[in-house]
């Protein structure tokens, strides 16, 4: 995978030459390039910002800058024959929510370009140009506003890129992470068993592998169900199990035509 960053704080990315994502870039897995704004300026004080027209506060990327490094990178770019148009990654609070199943749709593509704009953001007119030579996709990290694109690349970078084969050793260590089946991650133990009047569940203990599979998995239930109950809405229990559905049950929650519905004050869900 062939992943590019266009920012005007490109030393904010060093944290991406660190442990599993610098290994995957060393060993040849991603390809990752961090491109500097300001090169592609035309001034003696490398002038990134203007006034926005329409007035109001802050100042507006200018459009110029962005063409000129977004048209770059695509000359860099060698992409094999077939492979698909790049894909131009904004972070924006206007753009779709970043998720799990995002990161893994995002892990199939060839090549990622990702554009960290500062300020009040980037002239929209970059956007409607650049659909002309990218997928474009406003992405958003969350309900929050940060002071750039920086951080939120990096989150995505990092969710993304260790979802390439090769890049996380334990494959199947991803299977078993929070949000990779719509829940939340049961909780996790190690030595020693008794540590500071705290004991590890007994049948983490027990050696009995299908009721560690069992436990862990009702973990999930309660978990997801006291901190995220939101992601039950959508989470499809058609297909449950009898012992699955009695778990839920024990929550608080009903199967009803394959989705989970909440009791009302202990009584049948509605």
């Amino acid at each position: 995978m062939r992943i590019d960053v266009v920012s005007i704080f490109p030393e904010y990315l060093q944290p991406l030459t660190l442990s599993l994502i610098g290994k995957a870039r060393q060993d040849g897995l991603l390809s990752l390039d961090v491109h500097d704004l300001r090169d592609f300026t035309t001034d003696r004080h490398r002038t990134v910002d203007d006034t926005p027209y329409g007035g109001g506060a802050g100042m507006v990327m200018k459009p110029e800058p962005w063409a000129q490094a977004l048209e770059s990178v695509l000359d860099a770019a060698e992409p094999a024959e077939g492979a698909r148009r790049p894909l131009l990654i904004v972070p924006s609070p206007a753009g779709a929510r970043f998720t799990q199943a995002m990161a893994y749709e995002l892990a199939e593509e060839d090549h990622l370009v990702f554009a960290c704009g500062r300020y009040e953001g980037i002239d929209e007119r970059v956007l409607d140009w650049s659909r002309e030579h990218f997928d474009v996709r406003p992405v958003s990290l969350g309900d929050y506003v940060l002071n750039g694109g920086e951080v939120a690349v990096m989150a995505m970078v990092e969710a993304i890129g260790r979802l390439v084969p090769g890049v996380v050793g334990n494959a199947e260590s991803l299977v078993e992470e929070s949000h990779s089946d719509g829940l939340l991650e049961y909780p996790v133990y190690t030595k020693p068993s008794a540590w500071r009047g705290h004991e590890v569940p007994e049948v983490l203990l027990s050696g009995n592998h299908g009721k560690i599979a069992r436990w862990r998995r009702h973990q999930q239930f309660e978990r997801t169900a006291a901190r995220r109950p939101d992601l039950l809405e959508d989470f499809d229990a058609g297909s449950l199990p009898g012992a699955d559905r009695e778990a839920f049950a024990l929550l608080g929650y009903d199967v009803v035509g394959g989705r989970l519905v909440r009791r009302v004050d202990g009584g049948s869900a509605s």
